[in-house]
């Protein structure tokens, strides 16, 4: 029976075991904070699985996860940003979504722990963008998510910088990025189908990750978290920053 399971999905017991958490964990910070999903789930599956598969696991994950948040906090998006945001990400994807398919997934492990690595120092140290924030510089945030997202599947994380660099309050900025990930992990989704990079495997698994999310969205989103939101995004940031660095380790130990 098992065996049956692990040849449609392509996961040792071990390894099962690892994701599950692995995505509980991350699900319970995005239902809480509205982000970090992505990062940890691709900088923890990266361990196991090759990049190539670990991120568009991830963009269907956070689709998942986007339709059971977006009806919350649909009144709360600053659509007047997210539009710019959303165009650029068009514009990035597909030279991300190349750039994963061609690059080997060695080098592919680096350049997504070292972007998580640096976001995550960012955020630690409440980096703001210093300029004005007009429509030339959100589409070209956007444009740089898009590249980013579609190559590592961590889009999120440069809008995040950007959006708490803006005026927008924590519920906005939640929000919007909520809506923004929905809306670019579709539009990547359906570029990494057509570069062959979503299997039949990847798909089962992906279905076996949907219970993870669920309780884990449900948990963050309803706060049972017993913790002030400054010290849960801290916990958040150090496990990215921990799994990077033994992500970094672990590739040029190989």
């Amino acid at each position: 029976m098992y065996f049956e399971f692990e040849t449609l999905t392509g996961l040792s017991p071990f390894m099962l075991i690892f994701a599950v958490l692995a995505i509980g964990l991350a699900a319970i910070i995005r239902g809480f904070s509205g982000f970090g999903f992505s990062a940890l789930t691709v900088t923890s599956l990266s361990l196991i699985l090759p990049p190539a598969e670990v991120v568009p696991t991830a963009f269907l994950l956070e689709i998942a996860a986007s339709i059971h948040m977006l009806p919350l906090v649909w009144r709360q998006v600053d659509w007047k940003i997210l539009r710019w945001l959303v165009l650029g990400a068009v514009l990035g994807t597909p030279f991300g979504i190349t750039f994963l398919s061609e690059v080997p997934q060695g080098t592919m492990r680096l350049v997504i722990y070292g972007l998580v690595l640096t976001a995550s120092f960012l955020l630690w140290k409440d980096f703001r963008f210093k300029r004005s924030v007009g429509r030339s510089w959100t589409i070209g945030v956007g444009c740089f998510s898009g590249l980013v997202n579609g190559s590592a599947g961590i889009g999120g994380l440069p809008v995040v910088l950007f959006l708490l660099s803006t005026s927008a309050g924590a519920v906005l900025t939640r929000a919007s990025l909520v809506a923004y990930l929905f809306f670019t992990d579709v539009y990547a989704s359906i570029l990494s189908g057509s570069q062959d990079l979503i299997s039949s495997s990847l798909l089962w698994r992906t279905g076996v990750f949907l219970i993870p999310l669920t309780i884990g969205i449900y948990i963050g989103h309803r706060r049972f978290v017993k913790t002030s939101p400054e010290s849960f995004r801290k916990f958040a940031l150090c496990l990215q920053i921990f799994l990077s660095l033994v992500g970094i380790v672990q590739v040029l130990a190989a």
